[in-house]
């Protein structure tokens, strides 16, 4: 063989071992991709960080629901045992206030153009108005015992309030109309049922969602009419408490404490499907913008479901945040990116406020 063809059959030799050499390579590097891929998604940051635990050293027994002043940066805390509402700087969480005079304080509701704290006053059977400066006691609206869950509706300044059933022993109950400007009552509706929970507020139409916990069902309610228009029964779940709503989407999510978050098409009150969550759920919110629904629990060592919408049809979990034994309270405050869950104190353990910050949103605010 002459010496050129025997450097051609070299060459050729060299190439088809690099070409060996580059696929195997090749095929490693994606195996090593893969692996580090699939770790990644395994060790995918949870969507809530704990950042802060607010010690309530003096507090008894539970903590009811969050109330809001976006623009004083407040937070408002019901303590139910105590018979009061803390106030807290939403930016260090100090405490700057606490408001008594209650039986049992349940929902707070804040105006911003007033200066006013409105709260539900559950075993007072009351709707209490406060001076937002002061904190001194404006008025207070007499309703029935079991005064709970509100849903306020700026357009018209109507506080539409859930009391009465089991409490008082009646077979029905009402969502009382409070004109918030006057501090007035102007109405009740009354409802079959022994037991409401929260109140949803259309901003499209008159439409007004009901949790009828009594009758494990949705009622719609037209609020100028004041007519109930219809129930919509819920087959996917049980124990009906917190709802919460994607507007946009026509979306109704209502928290169901044996384990469920239902899904209602509000267009044509069908249930579209059952999420699962931990069980004892107490609170629900939906941020619009991260599209993502938070649920706060308490049972099973307490914990929030965060799911993540895809689309008005699919959702998807996020994860399962572990809280505390009892911890069905939670606060959502999206444009500051943070999650409050309140914890009730037990026997060996003291009430807190676990302050989280949102993780891997869609959209960041901050």
């Amino acid at each position: 063989m002459e010496a050129s063809e025997y450097v051609l059959e070299m060459r050729k030799e060299v190439i088809l071992i690099m070409e060996k050499l580059m696929r195997k390579l090749h095929v490693i590097f994606w195996m090593f991709f893969g692996a580090f891929v699939v770790q990644g998604r395994a060790q995918q940051a949870p969507p809530l960080k704990l950042i802060q635990t607010i010690h309530l050293p003096n507090v008894k027994g539970g903590l009811s629901h969050f109330g809001l002043d976006r623009k004083g940066n407040r937070l408002f805390a019901t303590l139910q045992k105590e018979k009061s509402v803390q106030v807290f700087d939403l930016r260090t969480m100090n405490l700057l206030h606490t408001i008594g005079g209650f039986q049992q304080p349940y929902s707070v509701v804040y105006r911003e153009d007033l200066d006013r704290i409105y709260v539900t006053d559950e075993n007072g059977g009351a709707l209490k108005i406060f001076d937002g400066k002061t904190y001194e006691s404006i008025k207070s609206v007499e309703l029935l015992l079991d005064a709970e869950s509100m849903a306020y509706d700026p357009a018209s300044h109507y506080l539409y309030i859930a009391n009465g059933g089991a409490d008082e022993h009646q077979t029905y109950a009402f969502v009382s109309i409070v004109d918030a400007n006057a501090g007035a009552k102007v109405a009740d509706i009354k409802i079959d049922s022994d037991s409401l929970k929260d109140i949803v507020l259309e901003k499209s139409s008159p439409k007004m969602y009901v949790n009828n916990r009594g009758k494990n069902q949705v009622d719609v309610i037209e609020r100028k009419t004041r007519t109930l228009i219809a129930s919509w029964p819920i087959t996917l779940g049980k124990g009906n408490v917190p709802m919460a709503f994607d507007q946009a989407h026509h979306r109704l999510f209502v928290g169901c404490r044996n384990g469920q978050i239902v899904i209602f098409d509000t267009e044509s009150g069908k249930e579209l499907q059952a999420l699962p969550i931990n069980e004892g759920v107490d609170d629900l919110a939906f941020d619009p913008v991260g599209k993502r629904i938070y649920a706060a629990s308490g049972g099973a060592g307490g914990a929030v479901d965060v799911f993540e919408e895809t689309d008005p049809d699919h959702y998807k979990s996020l994860g399962k945040v572990p809280t505390e034994p009892g911890a069905r309270e939670g606060r959502l405050v999206p444009e500051r990116g943070r999650y409050f869950v309140a914890v009730p104190q037990r026997e060996n353990t003291e009430a807190e406020i676990l302050v989280f910050e949102t993780v891997g949103e869609r959209v960041r605010r901050r």
